[in-house]
């Protein structure tokens, strides 16, 4: 596409294109070739204000906009989206390096219906529910500050923009310095489609600054954030100031069981894709495998022969399935993760110590036997292509091992149904995919423990955007 029609070098507030009183820019990187493709502004607290002001001024009449007209535009935005889909896939692949036909469905197409469902689910809300003594009320909550990661540069925007707008709340918008290129082709879309001024604005900046900025400003109401365990605590730490609601999705450490009894070539494939075809850059990905011993080395050995599946390189090419990881800082921290597994007895059965190829930031898939809780590489969050395979001796030790870390965002369990099932109901987890790797859309995402607070999408990651007032009547 040509990238000359985002105006990226610009921020969108109060539906205008505006210079950044900062002045100063941040680069944008294909982390495939390491070229620099495209520049954005850096905010500083005038640019942010100018934002939060907006959103601030055009709440009170967006907020009582008929539900319909809201739902209205949104369709016309889901629409544009559709239409613009290898627009989004072009840029996704620049600025993240996922290949076109691994990322369009997810990255993508996934976020269409995500949309369709908070459209659906906000028309069935009861604003006003009558109640013994009054009438519960639920009201939109006001500013939202929306700031998202870089590993899915579209679907978090979707995940937290789309159930604020139809919810009657505005927006500022703060995505990743490094794939901030999706938020602009949405913010884009948003223009055309013909949303009223100041309801959605977009700025860009380190997430240090701006959003520090965002998650103390007082006219924000809500602060929606997706990162890591140390982000989010200083949005939580900072937005109680000013007693802010806060939502937090943050890492993951998920397990998936195999007990007896498992379709092991569907529920390896499953754990395989989810740690290696986003480059292990997805907080629920399967990166914990935990097998009963009575079928570990059939489980083993279908992890080798599937692992072939997953080949590494250009991600332009059609055969490429494992494209790069999103920057030399990701690259380093997969690294180290690597050399610390195999410096605490981990066995690297597949893969290898990653050196830094002539250009990109490329990292053969990793599997690890041999692994223990308590090693670095069982309990912490690496974001990028590595599996840790867990071996136990029953169910009771499966279930210990999955609860056995601080995270507990997403998990699987492999095996007869109605055993799977129970299992299921034990792990300390926000989400379980019992014997299948469909997600239903009406459920919400969120994490127990140190992976979050609150919910996404669905009717409970919707009612997250709204106030309850109890109104007392005779």
């Amino acid at each position: 596409m040509n990238l000359e029609t985002l105006n990226n070098e610009k921020f969108y507030i109060n539906g205008a294109y505006i210079e950044s009183a900062s002045g100063e820019f941040i680069d944008v990187e294909n982390p495939a070739t390491e070229e620099i493709f495209a520049k954005i502004p850096s905010a500083n607290e005038e640019d942010i204000n100018k934002a939060v002001d907006a959103a601030y001024e055009a709440f009170p009449e967006w907020s009582k906009t008929p539900i319909d007209q809201r739902v209205a535009l949104v369709k016309k935005l889901n629409q544009w989206i559709d239409d613009h889909q290898d627009d989004f896939d072009e840029l996704i692949l620049l600025e993240l390096g996922i290949p076109i036909h691994v990322g369009h469905g997810s990255q993508v197409g996934r976020q269409i219906g995500r949309s369709d469902v908070f459209i659906e689910q906000v028309q069935n809300i009861d604003l006003e529910t009558p109640m013994e003594g009054g009438i519960l009320v639920r009201e939109p909550i006001g500013v939202v500050a929306s700031i998202t990661p870089w590993n899915y540069p579209l679907g978090q925007i979707i995940q937290k923009v789309i159930p604020a707008l139809v919810s009657g709340c505005t927006v500022v918008q703060k995505p990743a310095t490094n794939t901030p290129l999706s938020a602009y082709l949405l913010a884009k879309g948003i223009d055309e489609v013909g949303f009223p001024k100041g309801v959605f604005n977009l700025v860009t900046g380190q997430g240090s600054e701006v959003g520090d900025i965002l998650n103390k400003h007082p006219k924000v109401a809500m602060i929606s954030y997706t990162g890591s365990l140390k982000g989010g605590a200083a949005s939580a730490k900072a937005g109680m100031d000013t007693a802010k609601k806060v939502v937090l999705e943050l890492g993951g450490k998920s397990p998936a069981v195999f007990i007896k009894g498992a379709n092991i070539k569907e529920g390896v494939e499953q754990v395989l894709n989810t740690v290696y075809k986003n480059i292990g850059q997805t907080c629920s990905c399967l990166s914990r495998a935990v097998v009963t011993e009575d079928i570990y080395d059939e489980v083993l050995e279908e992890f080798l022969n599937q692992y072939e599946n997953y080949p590494v390189g250009d991600p332009t090419d059609e055969s490429t399935v494992v494209g790069p990881l999103s920057s030399e800082k990701q690259f380093e921290r997969v690294k180290y993760y690597i050399e610390k597994g195999i410096e605490e007895g981990a066995e690297l059965i597949r893969g290898e110590v990653p050196e830094k190829s002539e250009k990109g930031y490329y990292v053969k898939p990793a599997i690890f036997t041999n692994v223990k809780p308590g090693m670095t590489i069982h309990d912490e969050e690496i974001f990028g292509p590595v599996l840790s395979i867990v071996k136990v001796k029953d169910v009771d030790e499966a279930i210990k091992v999955a609860n056995a870390v601080d995270f507990g965002l997403s998990s699987a369990v492999f095996g007869e149904n109605e055993k799977a099932l129970e299992v299921a109901k034990e792990i300390k987890a926000g989400e379980c995919y019992v014997n299948t790797s469909q997600k239903g859309p009406n459920l919400p995402f969120g994490g127990y423990k140190q992976s979050g607070i609150g919910r996404e999408g669905g009717l409970y990651g919707l009612l997250e955007y709204y106030e309850l007032k109890s109104i007392y009547t005779k």
